[in-house]
């Protein structure tokens, strides 16, 4: 199969950002959290996506943690940049900055809160596509932002060479399926538990979130897939997705993976408000659930 961002497919992690206990930024995590990806065979880290906490960023520390993020891959891995937000300028600084500060691509999620129509979406990534050089993947989590993306927008935006993925999180078969069928976009999946199906139609891939626990699982999912393993991807569906499914229904993402990364001896840090941490029945639930797959 043949698809415009063929380099990313495979197993790319929503890296969290971590904090110290006085809520700052802590660097040496972030390295460390670049170098255990590194170490699992992961294709590509994504800082300051929806996982890094990105709206509790100031700018400075948002271009900071991509630059951090970079230096610390050092080209041993990729790296796709969080650069979205609901001002085009805003999104142009970030997206300019991240080409700069030497990342391979940039996230860019649709404009969240002032809900744009579909124009308003097409014009917003065409100028960011025609500012940058590098990469840029589409993330569409209507969930998240108030407003679908919709396919034959999407179509109309893969008409520009810089738009070469998307992150898929509106849970739509169809949506997914109406453009693979309609572009040679990279399909990647925005939902752990939807990675296997949305292969079984032409994804190439992942932007995960378990990935910052057990990267080499799903790694293994993907490998499995590919080549032609289909009995073997199926075991590690079943076995992810109970995983996914219970973790990630605890809380808001990413209160649950920084919980779960603590639990396992990998402590991120707080959280910066609004986000809080689990209370005491969710942990111990977080607890069973991590126990149950092993890690425990």
């Amino acid at each position: 199969m043949s698809t415009r961002a063929e380099a990313f497919a495979g197993l790319s992690v929503a890296l969290v950002t971590p904090f110290d206990q006085e809520g700052q930024v802590d660097y040496q995590r972030l390295g460390e959290q670049v170098q255990f990806q590194i170490e699992a065979g992961t294709t590509c880290v994504c800082p300051v996506g929806t996982t890094g906490e990105s709206p509790t960023l100031s700018h400075e520390e948002h271009e900071q943690v991509i630059a951090e993020t970079v230096r610390a891959a050092a080209g041993r891995v990729k790296v796709m940049a969080g650069t979205g937000s609901n001002s085009t300028e805003e999104a142009l600084r970030l997206t300019r900055f991240a080409q700069k500060a030497g990342a391979d691509a940039a996230l860019v999620v649709a404009p969240y809160y002032n809900k744009p129509t579909q124009e308003g979406l097409y014009q917003h990534y065409k100028a960011l596509a025609e500012a940058v050089d590098i990469p840029l993947c589409v993330y569409n989590i209507p969930g998240r932002t108030g407003r679908n993306i919709e396919p034959e927008t999407i179509i109309r935006l893969a008409q520009l060479p810089n738009i070469a993925m998307v992150k898929e999180a509106t849970g739509s078969m169809d949506q997914a399926s109406q453009i693979l069928c309609e572009t040679d976009l990279t399909l990647l999946s925005g939902d752990d538990s939807l990675t296997l199906p949305l292969l079984a139609i032409g994804g190439r891939g992942v932007i995960s979130v378990v990935g910052n626990i057990v990267p080499r699982d799903m790694k293994a999912l993907l490998e499995a897939f590919q080549q032609g393993k289909l009995d073997d991807a199926q075991r590690w569906h079943r076995k992810l997705f109970p995983l996914c499914r219970d973790m990630l229904s605890l809380a808001t993402n990413p209160i649950p993976i920084k919980a779960a990364m603590r639990l396992l001896g990998r402590d991120t840090g707080v959280l910066r408000l609004p986000m809080t941490p689990l209370n005491e029945a969710q942990e111990k639930r977080l607890r069973s659930t991590l126990a149950g797959y092993g890690l425990l």
